[in-house]
């Protein structure tokens, strides 16, 4: 199913960036850091829930919704993968009803094409009919396992022994997506801010010289270029950089965020016809991702991957973009050096097949065998904010956390969003909203 409408018009005619000054004569009740998905959608659930109150939303980059909000597959998760009953299940499952029906209402476009988890080797099978029976547990809608002739129907070129169907799965453009909650946060009153860069955040000592409010308003927010915002809360929504807003509050540093970057491989357009939907594999539990797919997007073109390899800086999208203190960071960290023990033959691979595109389409030719190297072209990469703890366990559910004394006890911070984060941004958007509410009793 296609949804069409006129909200592609505005990725291109809004560029949501807004001049910063120097200060700032305006409080604020709530200042939510962090303009990606999740920051946005919780800033429009606060809004639509307290609109008697004041938000400002706070983004260092002139842009919002550029990192892992504007760098992911684009697909609608239907909520397969997820433990029944768990926190991560429920918000996927809710949260793809909730963004169909969004996109509907709004005319957002996106596609229904389905998923195929495909099952390629005889050990797979049982772990494939165990994915089913969690997709049954945790509602996923119109699952059923397919056999060899069904996935030729569904997908011609494509070999396996079984394989789970998810006709739910569909693909949007999620920064699209995340532009508009921008747009509706706005219209209900919401400022947001750009080139805003929050590198100190405390409580101030006395109020502000001539202020009839004394310390309504007792929190203060600097920004890396000397811009200053006070407001009564602080909810965090930092991504890559959410441990160390943590810190600057005075907060726990862990968990710690570990970036990996996964590069994507782009089909060349003539041999589209090779792929329909997605298709994707059966996860193997001894390795910590899920593995390479095939992924339409919304463009018309086909993604195939990504792999997982270490970034050497947060926000570095290319091979070789680097930052010292974000490579010391995760060098330095023990978590890190026992998760690269436990998966060095893994962790490996993923580095020859980042380099090697040939070692990349062998992965892809289980699934589709016509597949050469020929067929595709290097493409875009997206870098994952991996929350870790000290002993090298990947932080797989919420984290959310504040901090002694005065100030924690007015400051939130989202230090984990997993994914599917984008998918279950609307539910999250209530969840947090209602974390919020108890915790400040706004």
């Amino acid at each position: 199913m296609l949804q069409c409408g006129s909200c592609r018009v505005l990725l291109a005619s809004q560029c949501w960036s807004f001049a910063v000054r120097r200060s700032f004569s305006s409080s604020y009740d709530v200042a939510i850091i962090g303009g990606g998905i999740v920051g946005l959608a919780s800033a429009r659930e606060l809004s639509l829930r307290h609109s008697n109150l004041s938000f400002i939303i706070l983004e260092k980059e002139n842009e919002l919704a550029l990192h892992q909000s504007g760098h992911n597959s684009g697909v609608i998760h239907s909520g397969i993968y997820y433990t029944p009953g768990s926190l991560k299940a429920r918000l996927c499952v809710r949260g793809a009803d909730l963004s169909y029906k969004y996109f509907d209402k709004k005319g957002i476009p996106y596609k229904r094409c389905g998923k195929l988890i495909v099952a390629v080797e005889q050990e797979e099978i049982p772990r494939l009919k165990a994915l089913y029976e969690k997709g049954i547990k945790n509602n996923v809608r119109d699952l059923r396992l397919i056999d060899s002739k069904e996935i030729r129907e569904r997908e011609p070129y494509c070999r396996g022994l079984m394989a789970l169907d998810s006709p739910y799965t569909g693909i949007v453009d999620w920064r699209l997506a995340a532009l508009t909650y921008a747009k509706d946060f706005q219209e209900m009153g919401g400022k947001v801010v750009t080139e805003f860069e929050a590198i100190n955040i405390k409580i101030s000592t006395e109020s502000r010289e001539g202020s009839e409010e004394g310390m309504k308003y007792p929190i203060i927010m600097k920004s890396s270029q000397g811009a200053e915002v006070r407001c009564r809360y602080v909810l965090t929504c930092g991504g890559l950089y959410s441990d160390r807003l943590s810190q600057i509050s005075g907060c726990s540093p862990e968990p710690r965020i570990v970036p990996f970057r996964g590069d994507y491989l782009i089909l060349k357009p003539e041999k589209h016809y090779l792929v329909k939907g997605n298709i994707y594999p059966v996860p193997d539990p001894k390795f910590p991702f899920l593995g390479v797919h095939f992924t339409p997007r919304m463009d018309g073109s086909i993604w195939l991957g990504p792999n997982a390899v270490l970034a050497f800086k947060r926000e570095g999208y290319q091979l070789y973009d680097f930052n010292l203190r974000d490579f010391a960071d995760a060098l330095s960290f023990r978590g890190l050096h026992k998760l690269v023990y436990r998966n060095i033959t893994y962790g490996i691979g993923e580095m020859y097949r980042s380099l090697i595109i040939s070692a990349q389409v062998k992965l892809l030719q289980k699934y589709i065998p016509e597949l050469s190297s020929s067929d595709v072209l290097r493409g875009p990469s997206g870098v994952r904010a991996q929350a870790l703890d000290r002993n090298g366990n990947l932080v797989d559910d919420f984290v959310f956390d504040g901090g002694p004394g005065e100030l924690g006890s007015r400051v939130l911070h989202v230090r984990n969003a997993p994914s599917p984060a984008a998918t279950s941004s609307l539910a999250i958007g209530e969840m947090i909203a209602e974390e919020v509410q108890k915790r400040f009793e706004l």
